[in-house]
């Protein structure tokens, strides 16, 4: 296990002072790494709605039916839209894309799945190839984004979350094949889930396959993310700052590889035992910060066996992050 304080970041000697060398924030990818770009369950990566019309819409009746049409498409949302509270549908072969670094919603918000239901294989028609980017999710009443129900293939990206009342971000019911990337989330409390019960092994067990990366955990107190039951779950390069219970909550058989995080001010860093059943935690190559130390053991798939990545130097993931997350920036 590796320790790096913050005097590990690389000090250049300019006229005399000392300043820190940062790296310029990496420009925003094309398509997803980690999970969603694997080829599996009959999908190869993640596209969305390339192929399909491209719509632009700026009201709640337009936006509801734009994201819930069949086939592939392409939805352009311009500005703040008002829906009312509720969960809302986004149906397979979808982007959402705000338009420049104010677009995007408030009030709901969408649901990447099913109806929920006892079924433990995933049905032929669960919804599949959704990309979610540069929105802004504002003071939804439930979920700001919910993913169920065998839904895969899924890459939400350089997002602004805040405000919701339940999780900005949950995954769970056998969902997987997932990349949650560049996302800012904060002033918030619940942040992000996978997997919601420790009694849904049926469902959740060989599933819940996601990768985090490069998000902004901004006094997030909690849930960033707290995981059952998927293995790996591949937390890498992520910056997290005030976080005042927990970062990575790592229970219940589900396995995290976390590693190239930089963590300031967090309380407990990671655990793999914070409420209810253990889970596991590989922990590699993380900076802490004035943090307390991180509580792992077990065992994890290697993520490289399922896809490959390169690794930012984590001495220069908080300036990348601060700078390259959110809205505004693809």
């Amino acid at each position: 296990m590796r320790r790096t304080s913050a005097l590990a970041l690389a000090a250049v000697l300019v006229g005399g002072a000392t300043s820190v060398a940062t790296a310029p924030p990496s420009a925003a990818e094309a398509a997803p790494i980690g999970f969603a770009s694997v080829t599996a369950l009959g999908q190869s990566g993640t596209t969305g709605g390339a192929g399909g019309p491209a719509v632009t819409v700026s009201t709640a009746a337009d936006f509801t039916a734009a994201v819930k049409a069949d086939g592939p498409r392409v939805v352009r949302v311009q500005g703040m839209i008002t829906l009312a509270a509720g969960m809302y549908d986004v149906s397979s072969d979808k982007t959402v894309i705000g338009v420049g670094a104010n677009s995007g919603i408030t009030g709901g918000g969408l649901n990447i799945g099913l109806p929920v239901s006892s079924v433990t294989t995933p049905p032929a028609n669960a919804v599949h190839n959704v990309i979610i980017r540069n929105m802004v999710f504002r003071n939804a009443n439930d979920d700001s984004i919910n993913v169920q129900m065998f839904s895969h293939h899924v890459w939400i990206d350089h997002n602004d979350l805040s405000a919701g009342k339940d999780g900005l971000i949950d995954i769970k019911r056998g969902s997987s094949y997932v990349t949650v990337s560049w996302n800012h989330t904060h002033h918030h409390t619940k942040n992000m889930l996978l997997g919601h019960d420790d009694g849904n092994a049926a469902q959740d067990t060989g599933h819940l396959k996601v990768t985090y990366h490069h998000n902004f955990f901004d006094r997030t107190p909690q849930r960033n993310p707290r995981t059952r039951f998927g293995n790996p779950v591949h937390v890498f390069n992520n910056y997290y700052v005030a976080n005042s219970d927990t970062g990575v909550a790592c229970q219940n058989k589900s396995g995290c590889w976390v590693e190239g995080n930089y963590f300031e001010n967090v309380e407990e860093p990671m655990t793999n035992s914070y409420a209810g059943p253990k889970g596991s935690i590989v922990e590699r190559d993380n900076v802490y910060v004035n943090s307390g130390e991180p509580v792992v053991g077990g065992s994890v798939e290697d993520p490289r066996g399922y896809y490959a990545y390169t690794l930012d130097t984590p001495a220069n993931v908080k300036a990348l992050v601060t700078q390259g997350a959110g809205t505004g920036k693809i």
